[in-house]
């Protein structure tokens, strides 16, 4: 009786939407995606496909994506194309695919109901077609329109019912939970699958945020989360399906010693989040490179070790203050940067928006992470997106078949070392067009198809090529904590140890190591290089 009673439901939910799905879903190429190995890929093709991402809310009391009474839609979306991002994580609660009576709601009742009533206009003037759309419509449309702009999204499952995410007791947090009921989970995942099914740019659903709470534990883990992943495989076969850890998705670790088990392949993809509050105060009282190096070490224990395993692992939440004076987040970004590009992560920043229509009371709240300024349609921080920009380009996977090679990349810029000619200084330059380089096994630093080798020359000079790759100035080494310092010794009397550096024109340089440890005050980003396995040729 009860399962007659929820397909007469939603049966009833899908008839509403189908004139919106019949005149307003358009295709777009190149998809589905499926896995090979730890690299996501084009379905057709069978080449990689690396998801560059930013979070787009739509899940807090409005269940309206935020901004749209700012801008409009279709701004909005060719924005997200010009700032780079090729994907949208797109959250939304459970409620809007379960609570019928919610997902009709329009949304010009949805911000009457809230006394929002100030936001009303602003959607008159910039959307006006979404007032008198209903929640669910709405949420499609934005899809939509990512699609026309040929975005790719992923449906995140943000939590049940509308408002903000996330503390321990919210009553969200694990199955079980006041407002976690696991049937009702499920429920909602395959009518989100099923609505979505045929919609191409809708490439992955991520089954739950932030699973959390005093209830959590990993036999219900086991228990749950593979139900979900069915039934969204068995609605949408085509989406990939995406499976979040313990403790505000920080945590995949007890999958080292126990997979999930599947009855389909070619789909799982496994998501974490990183902030700098992850591991509390650290990044403020601590040594950065000590810091970094136990910090991507936890990252890697955490989650990173899935890529061993041969499974795609998904960046799915970090970010930062964009005002940029929260020293703390700016040096655990130099670190995720070092560390995701060595595992060359797919990824979603969080996240767009700069203010939320309602968040916890307040109206019109500050997000001190959005990029975007709503008012004036600008990029808060530009160069923090520059330097993210490196984090989208593949440097390894099915379509980069290169010969393998490393490139060194910097992480505080987000470009890595290039060079002029033989007797110039070494720049810094667009990671897509860097040279190949190699790490021969007497550490020596050789431009590939030469005989030239990067040598230590005299302080605060730029390093130099040449073709005596056996002396001392010649060698380099990975050294202090975070494994980021690339250090060589002059050649003189006292062989004096030396780092990398960038200098304040943006010049690599050779300066005095600095940071290594001890000191919490001192800042290395600098100083901090990674060598980075790459198959892609320049330029591609």
């Amino acid at each position: 009786m009860e399962n007659s009673i929820l397909s007469s439901s939603f049966s009833i939910f899908l008839l509403l939407l189908l004139p919106f799905l019949t005149h307003h879903v358009k295709p777009v190429n190149g998809f589905p995606l499926s896995t090979d190995s730890r690299w996501i890929v084009d379905d057709h093709t069978k080449q990689r496909v690396k998801l560059a991402c930013v979070n787009w809310v739509s899940h807090l009391d409005t269940v309206v994506a935020e901004g749209l009474s700012k801008q409009p839609l279709d701004m909005i979306s060719k924005k997200i194309v010009s700032m780079g991002f090729n994907c949208v994580r797109l959250t939304y609660p459970t409620f809007l695919a379960t609570d019928d009576s919610l997902a009709s709601l329009t949304v010009r009742q949805s911000f009457q109901n809230l006394n929002l009533t100030t936001f009303i206009a602003g959607f008159q003037k910039n959307n006006p077609f979404f007032l008198d759309l209903s929640l669910i419509q709405a949420y499609q449309a934005v899809v939509s329109n990512l699609g026309d702009n040929n975005i790719m999204v992923i449906l995140d499952n943000h939590l049940t019912k509308p408002g903000w995410c996330c503390s321990n007791n919210d009553d969200n947090g694990f199955f079980g939970d006041k407002y976690f009921n696991p049937d009702l989970w499920i429920r909602g995942l395959t009518r989100m699958a099923t609505l979505f099914k045929g919609v191409s740019n809708v490439v992955g659903m991520s089954l739950r945020n932030e699973l959390r709470g005093p209830k959590q534990n990993v036999g219900e883990w086991y228990n749950y989360m593979p139900k979900g992943a069915e039934a969204v495989h068995s609605a949408n076969p085509n989406v990939l399906v995406i499976l979040s850890g313990l403790s505000f998705d920080t945590d995949l670790s007890f999958l080292k010693t126990r997979q999930v088990n599947l009855s389909f392949t070619g789909k799982l993809v496994f998501e974490m989040h990183w902030y700098s509050f992850t591991d509390g105060g650290v990044w403020g009282t601590g040594n950065p490179n000590q810091v970094c190096g136990k910090v991507s070490q936890r990252v890697m224990d955490a989650g990173g070790f899935l890529l061993q395993q041969k499974y795609p692992l998904f960046l799915s939440e970090f970010g930062l203050d964009q005002r940029g004076t929260n020293v703390n987040d700016n040096r655990y970004l130099n670190c995720l940067m070092g560390l995701a590009t060595e595992l060359d992560l797919d990824w979603a920043y969080w996240t767009l928006i700069e203010n939320y229509y309602l968040r916890e009371g307040v109206i019109d709240a500050k997000e001190s992470y959005g990029i975007l300024h709503w008012k004036r349609y600008e990029i808060r921080n530009s160069t923090m997106l520059k330097k993210i920009s490196a984090l989208r380009y593949p440097f390894q996977g099915p379509g980069q078949e290169s010969q393998l090679h490393k490139v060194i990349f910097h992480p505080a810029t987000g470009l890595c070392v290039q060079k002029q000619t033989l007797n110039e200084t070494l720049p810094l330059g667009d990671c897509s067009k860097s040279e190949a380089w190699s790490y021969t096994a007497d550490k020596s630093l050789v431009l590939n198809g030469t005989s030239f080798c990067v040598q230590v020359d005299e302080l605060g000079k730029s390093p130099k090529l040449g073709v005596n790759c056996s002396d001392s100035n010649s060698k380099w080494e990975m050294i202090s904590d975070s494994k980021m310092h690339l250090s060589s010794k002059l050649n003189n009397a006292n062989g004096t140890l030396v780092c990398l550096d960038v200098d304040s024109s943006s010049r690599v340089v050779i300066n005095p190591c600095k940071c290594l440890s001890e000191d919490h005050a001192c800042d290395p980003a600098s100083q901090w290089f990674k060598l980075v396995d790459s198959t892609r040729s320049p330029s591609t």
